[in-house]
């Protein structure tokens, strides 16, 4: 596997392009390659969150000094989210170069929006393992934070902040949500997830995530309250 291309598509040459191969091995890869001598990068993308996480709050509490705590938070959650991240890892064509198990032209309907959002996670602990923290932010800022003008643009609120003000102000409550179930395989894993006030169930939601079915059935509980 010659990563090359990819390090010139992100502007990043690695010291050690190891860690780079194992920021993008799927797990399903190994299942089909025993003899690939990398570990998949679910390692890799829990660093990357965190990382990303960080210098992203970073970001927004220096840019944004008098915004409260609660509008730097829904702007964060749009940038993190797994439906931009995947929209970021297409941009630098992640998806080409990430190794998933079957053939390569029947790889499209596998490559999900958590897949691809996961993978990017792995780079970004990649990246901060390889070049360090300094390194990291900067790319986190020039992919991940450029994006706020987008987010302003288009509205930031995702439909979990909006339930929770609404039920707050109109029911003094405030949402909770429970995982009802998750099926299917690792690279193409289907969640629904309920939203409850107190111990009533008010709507589902599914979604290829846990957090996007849980912004499902916060999206159809809106209906009921509105």
């Amino acid at each position: 596997m010659n990563t090359n291309e990819f390090q010139s598509e992100i502007g990043i040459l690695f010291k050690d392009d190891r860690v780079l191969k194992e920021a993008l091995t799927h797990r399903s890869y190994l299942n089909e390659n025993k003899d690939w001598p990398y570990v998949h990068n679910e390692r890799l993308e829990f660093l990357g969150d965190a990382v990303l996480e960080l210098a992203v709050t970073r970001a927004l509490f220096r840019a944004f000094p008098k915004e409260e705590e609660g509008k730097l938070t829904m702007m964060r959650a749009a940038l993190v989210n797994s439906r931009m991240l995947a929209k970021i890892g297409k941009s630098i064509r992640l998806q080409e170069h990430l190794l998933l198990s079957g053939k390569k032209e029947d790889r499209a309907g596998k490559i999900t929006a958590t897949v691809l959002a996961d993978a990017f996670e792995a780079l970004v602990g990649a990246i901060y393992l390889d070049q360090g923290y300094d390194a990291a932010e900067k790319f986190i800022k020039d992919r991940v934070v450029s994006r706020i003008d987008e987010i302003k643009r288009k509205g930031y609120r995702d439909p979990k902040s909006v339930l929770q003000e609404k039920t707050h102000d109109a029911l003094k409550i405030t949402p909770t949500y429970k995982l009802l179930s998750e099926s299917g395989p690792k690279h193409q894993k289907s969640f629904k997830a309920g939203v409850y006030f107190g111990e009533k169930l008010i709507a589902e939601g599914e979604g290829p995530s846990k957090q996007e079915a849980e912004e499902e059935a916060a999206r159809k509980a809106l209906t009921t309250i509105v």
